[in-house]
């Protein structure tokens, strides 16, 4: 009898390999403008550049990534140089439009791999604000980044980080010194057109001692439709001792990008830290958010609004560092997902040895649209101390039958009804908003995707 053979069939999953990029040193932005950048600055990208050499592609294996495969991203196609039909640098006026307050105190519109265009007030230059693009600040404020660059994200903590740090030349750059606060806010916009383009932002904001700030940052990009385009980033913020800052981060990506970002928010003594957070684009989005809570009464406070819908996938894990004593922070993400997307939020609150007297909450809260959406919801407490009080929960639920059939009839759309609903879902969150142009985009965007 001849000897029997066992075949095996490998899954779909198993044959993608992890993508592989095209780039090489000789693409590092530091050869372009080789007369604009100082030395340290160079080292600091070739640095970043072997880091990413070194570090393995995540995969399923590792806990962060095992709910988000990225094998499906065709890195091979991509490109550092598009070609931009002029009539797409205008970014649509609704980004330009203030959304705290009637006017900017100034503003930085970027198009990358083009001329930023920034506006600051005149008075608060002269104050020594310094609010600006990533190139121009590599010109004109080298010292302040050589100390202050990659001391909050490092670029050896994975490897989209060390990506975004070989590679970032096009981002925000904002100070703000000792005793300055600014009433009118600060608004920047990264408007991202282009087709298979890899893209790579770098924020930082930098609030010293006493100083008060309100700042919108807004990234964006057209749906294209045509491949895969890809994002890298990394935001740092400090928040000195007693400083305040409201940071609104908005994200809407085409439904082409797929967007990996490292952000974390460092908040020294009583210093106050509120996040608000919104995500409605890219095709694929994985984020690392964190809050340390480094000086006594330092208080963090994050508020997260997603809505998916398509087959979109979108990946948030924040971490909530108590690294002191009689600190506070404060967690809300809510979201809605409809068709075949997904969610993922993973959370955690960290509380060090002798950070006593902490106070902790973590919430996340899933309204599920269609039987075949998924939320996956994982909070998490470490706890270190034993003089805190630390709560967290999560919820996914589908919508409340009886509160649609009431509404359908008294005569209203099923659309509209829904639309209702989720409006209600999310109400929590747009009362943890302060200001009436985050709220209306926020609803403009249910709006949207329920339509």
């Amino acid at each position: 009898m001849a000897t029997p053979v066992v075949v095996t069939k490998k899954r779909r999953e198993e044959l993608l390999e992890s993508p592989q990029f095209p780039f090489t040193e000789r693409d590092l932005p530091i050869w372009a403008q080789d007369g604009d950048i100082p030395e340290a600055l160079k080292e600091y990208h070739l640095r970043a550049w072997g880091l990413f050499q070194t570090i393995p592609m995540p995969s399923l294996t590792d806990e962060a990534w095992r709910r988000t495969d990225i094998r499906g991203l065709k890195a091979s196609e991509l490109t550092l140089y598009p070609v931009l039909q002029k009539r797409s640098l205008r970014p649509p006026r609704d980004l330009l439009k203030p959304l705290v307050g009637k006017k900017h105190g100034g503003q930085v519109v970027l198009v990358p791999a083009h001329a930023a265009t920034v506006s600051v007030d005149e008075e608060w230059q002269k104050k020594g604000v310094i609010f600006t693009d990533l190139k121009t600040a590599r010109k004109h404020h080298a010292e302040f980044l050589l100390s202050t660059l990659g001391q909050i994200v490092r670029p050896e903590e994975g490897k989209f980080a060390a990506l975004a740090a070989a590679f970032a030349e096009d981002g925000v750059v904002l100070y703000i010194p000792s005793g300055v606060r600014l009433k009118a806010p600060l608004h920047s916009v990264i408007w991202s057109p282009g087709v298979r383009l890899a893209r790579f932002t770098r924020l930082l904001i930098w609030l010293d001692d006493d100083s008060e700030l309100t700042f919108v940052h807004e990234m964006a990009s057209p749906d294209q439709g045509e491949g895969q385009s890809f994002h890298a980033g990394i935001v740092e913020i400090h928040v000195g001792k007693g400083a305040h800052l409201t940071f609104v981060e908005m994200q809407s990506w085409g439904r082409d990008v797929w967007n990996f970002t490292h952000e974390r928010a460092r908040v020294e003594r009583d210093g106050t830290l509120d996040w608000i957070f919104g995500s409605v684009g890219s095709q694929l989005t994985k984020t690392f958010m964190e809050i340390d809570l480094i000086g006594e009464g330092a208080t963090g406070k994050m508020s997260g609004f997603y809505f998916t819908d398509g087959d979109q996938h979108l990946d948030h894990d924040t971490q909530q560092n108590h690294l002191a004593p009689h600190t506070t922070s404060d967690l809300l993400f809510k979201g809605a997902l409809q068709d075949r997307s997904r969610s993922v939020w993973q959370g955690m609150i960290y509380v060090a040895p002798g950070a006593q007297k902490t106070d902790g909450y973590q919430a996340n809260r899933n309204l599920t649209l269609s039987p075949y959406a998924r939320a996956d919801s994982i909070p998490g407490l470490e706890i270190m101390a034993n003089d805190v009080r630390c709560t967290h929960g999560a919820t996914v639920g589908k919508i409340d039958e009886e509160q649609l059939f009431y509404l359908l009839s008294r005569g209203i759309s099923r659309n509209e009804a829904i639309r209702l609903i989720v409006e209600g879902f999310f109400e929590p969150i747009m009362e943890r908003v302060p200001y009436g142009g985050v709220r209306q985009r926020f609803r403009t965007a249910i709006k949207q995707k329920i339509e």
